[in-house]
């Protein structure tokens, strides 16, 4: 063991909590006051910290796209990198961006007046997808997958306009487990959402700094925040049954058993091809014992 290394990664994290404690970026201003806000908030900001450093999201970074949606977790990942970035810890530019989908309903003014009062640079760009989506989707079936797919494609396009090397998604710890769930069971696959992803066109990276992210802990801190929310429902689909499922199944788990939804996203990141049944990854015709003498 590197017990140098150790001492210097120890030292890091100390003078990261100090930092935490100095001060937070101005849009902190009005947050409470309470040591369990402060908690919330140090965690959040340690959890993204190592997202960040696990997968190597800065490596070449220099301007990043945030899609902005208008619920919790897109709000909350925006402020964590801001924080991180006036700290000094992300010197990457941001921009942040919503897609106006053309939902009925849809409340264009709060996000940017939200975005100016806060001084991000932002965008807002109308797409009318939702029309695609209400011509192509079935009756009674819901719009969220073929939504989510136009929705990405046209991010990804503004992420090349704006001269972004990626496009930053809000997606949390529930989220990664849930698609690895919905994989497994719908699927036949062990397959989830990737913290850290290139586009299929090879010239985006796809970044989700929230992936050890509670969504508890980003509600609670977007509740505290008082971000202005825009429920996802406005155009009267929710998300699909199966993802609901998966949803309320690891709630149960983790009523039953706390801790196992940790434990499950840790084993996503400790992977041992031998012990599964993929020859693709392990080459099992090879593997004999060795001759006895």
């Amino acid at each position: 063991m590197d017990l140098s290394l150790n001492a210097s990664q120890d030292q890091a994290e100390t003078i990261f909590e100090t930092e935490i404690d100095a001060g937070a970026h101005p849009l902190f201003s009005r947050m409470p006051s309470s040591v369990s806000f402060n908690k919330l908030r140090k965690r959040l900001l340690r959890q993204t910290r190592q997202a960040l450093d696990d997968f190597g999201m800065l490596k070449g970074a220099k301007r990043w796209l945030i899609g902005l949606s208008g619920g919790k977790d897109s709000y909350s990942l925006l402020a964590l990198l801001m924080d991180l970035q006036w700290r000094g810890l992300l010197p990457v530019e941001l921009i942040a961006c919503n897609l106006d989908q053309g939902q009925p309903n849809f409340p264009k003014h709060i996000l940017p007046e939200y975005l100016a009062s806060i001084g991000v640079k932002h965008r807002i760009e109308y797409r009318d997808t939702y029309s695609i989506v209400k011509e192509k989707v079935p009756t009674g079936a819901t719009y969220c997958s073929l939504c989510s797919r136009l929705r990405r494609g046209n991010l990804y396009r503004i992420a090349r306009e704006e001269g972004c090397d990626a496009l930053v998604l809000g997606h949390h710890r529930e989220d990664i487990l849930e698609t690895f769930f919905m994989n497994f069971f719908h699927g036949g696959r062990l397959a989830s959402m990737p913290a850290k992803l290139l586009n299929d066109e090879g010239d985006l990276m796809l970044l989700r700094p929230l992936a050890y992210a509670a969504e508890d802990d980003l509600a609670k801190f977007a509740a505290a925040m008082e971000f202005p929310i825009i429920p996802c429902d406005l155009c009267g689909s929710q998300d699909g049954l199966e993802r609901n499922a998966m949803k309320a199944m690891l709630a149960d788990i983790e009523r039953r058993m706390p801790g196992r939804k940790d434990t499950m996203l840790r084993a996503l990141g400790h992977v041992n091809p031998s012990h599964l049944l993929d020859p693709k990854l392990f080459d099992f015709q090879s593997l004999t014992p060795e001759p006895k003498e």
